[in-house]
């Protein structure tokens, strides 16, 4: 079963990068909100108490930072 997958992000990040290239690999699908270029998204981060990036939801799971063993428990992989 397919999981929400959501990845807050920025251009200069590469645990950013790092994470991108892991859904990709693992074949995951994923929306990118990237509060470099969009001001939404960065208000809805820090709106939800988040100030760095990645913060990564998985369903209602959030890992804050790229953690590759706890994304891969979350996505059953």
């Amino acid at each position: 079963m397919q999981k929400n997958v959501v990845i807050y992000s920025s251009n200069s990040c590469g645990y950013c990068t790092m994470a991108k290239e892991y859904f990709n690999e693992k074949g995951v699908t994923y929306t990118e909100k990237n509060v470099s270029s969009d001001i939404e998204a960065r208000k809805e981060l820090m709106a939800k108490g988040f100030m760095g990036v990645p913060v990564i939801y998985v369903e209602d799971e959030v890992i804050q930072g790229f953690d590759k063993s706890k994304l891969d428990t979350l996505l059953g992989l």
